[in-house]
């Protein structure tokens, strides 16, 4: 997400819904349901940071109730240059690396999927990674130590962005290459240019059908919000509708190349519009789980605290409003699922509206939680009382 951190204390309270039927547990094809683990990337100004202030590991009493729940995969995120410092061709960091380990074996242990999610944006302290065989060499030390867990996911990297294009196509073939070089064997989850959004998809990141792997495990990675601008930092939803819309366009781009997809980032204010398009967005990708293999809400982790979407149990808001929701969609249990790279079939595809950004300037003040400042955007700057522009990093200020 391009939150990448927040201040450890979200100060206001969203209301809760009142509390809805339980939605009817369907017999659900999807392979894999779960949610993002976002604590460890936080301290992003301070690196290596501190454990415990600037950064720390994921509650797993928070992730065991997730998994009684019904959730079979975490995306853990993490930092390259605390895992691998000074240089991309460096080694481990020892401690974070044994930290990392044990976040993972606990969530494998008892058969779920731990998704390694370097949460970079395609760059290594602040800087755009334009080496593929230094990037290679990063994975080749990071998949040597994992590729015995047959429960890992190799995520290549967070929400590419602002980025050439062909770079970011060789970045992730290399990432590929190296790591079927060391003989693993797990899955490979890959993302795009733009943040790696499902809307903007076949417009920026068509040439990701090039991609190879000779385990045929390529799982395509996107990301979708459903507010005006696509960032997932209002509490508001354009529509009851805009789920399904925002994802059509992708869907037929995996069924045309024979590809599959896994929607690594999702969520929706605390509201009954933001639930509709939730159930609209996940009801389409269910039906067309030929070619979806999932979701991953974002996000969790212990210091979201009133954060709009936190999936944190018991009291996120995003727990609340959500949990019930979301588990007609949670897996049963039987690791099923569609093998990645099926036929293309023909299908047709729903109209999307035009995915460029609609807040301005304009005179008008961001909200709470909403955008205000950062590196390429065009938005409003300065917040509605009493609510200040912060800087979370370069790229996103927040009003807090």
């Amino acid at each position: 997400m391009k939150i990448g951190e927040l201040a450890l204390a979200l100060g206001a309270t969203s209301l809760s819904l009142a509390a809805a039927a339980p939605n009817q547990k369907r017999a659900s094809s999807f392979k894999w349901f779960g949610v993002n683990q976002s604590i460890a990337e936080f301290g992003q100004g301070n690196i290596p940071g501190e454990l415990d202030t600037d950064y720390r590991w994921p509650d797993t009493s928070a992730i065991q109730v997730l998994k009684d729940d019904g959730m079979n995969i975490f995306r853990v995120a993490f930092l390259m240059e605390r895992l691998i410092p000074e240089q991309l061709t460096g080694s481990f960091d020892d401690t974070y690396l044994a930290d990392l380990k044990s976040t993972v074996e606990f969530i494998t242990s008892s058969g779920s999927y731990a998704i390694l999610d370097p949460h970079n944006y395609g760059r290594y302290y602040g800087n755009i990674i334009t080496s593929t065989s230094d990037f290679g060499a990063w994975w080749t030390t990071v998949a040597n130590e994992f590729k015995n867990n047959d429960k890992v996911i190799f995520d290549t990297n967070n929400e590419y962005h602002s980025m050439d294009q062909d770079l970011v196509l060789r970045l992730n073939q290399a990432s590929i290459d190296a790591i079927r070089a060391t003989g693993a064997t797990q899955y490979i989850f890959v993302e795009g240019n733009s943040w790696t959004g499902a809307w903007t998809w076949t417009q920026i990141n068509d040439n990701m059908k090039a991609l190879t792997d000779p385990q045929n495990k390529i799982v395509y990675e996107m990301h979708q919000y459903l507010d005006s601008d696509g960032s997932g930092t209002h509490e508001s939803c354009v529509s009851t509708t805009i789920g399904q819309e925002r994802v059509a366009s992708a869907t037929q781009w995996l069924k045309d190349n024979g590809k599959v997809g896994f929607m690594g980032e999702f969520a929706g204010g605390p509201n009954s519009v933001c639930q509709s398009a939730v159930d609209g967005l996940l009801s389409y990708m269910h039906a067309n789980s030929d070619v979806w293999l999932g979701a991953s809400w974002w996000a969790a982790g212990p210091w979201w605290k009133n954060y709009m979407f936190s999936m944190e149990p018991p009291t996120g808001t995003g727990y609340i409003n959500y949990i019930d929701a979301l588990k007609p969609y949670f897996p049963d249990g039987s690791d099923s699922g569609p093998d990645p790279e099926p036929e293309p079939t023909a299908t047709t595809t729903p109209t999307v509206p035009d995915p460029t950004p609609t807040n301005g300037n304009g005179g008008a003040k961001a909200k709470q939680w909403e955008q205000c400042g950062g590196i390429d955007y065009m938005g409003p700057t300065e917040c509605e009382s009493p609510w200040t522009c912060q800087v979370l990093n370069d790229w996103y200020f927040q009003c807090l």
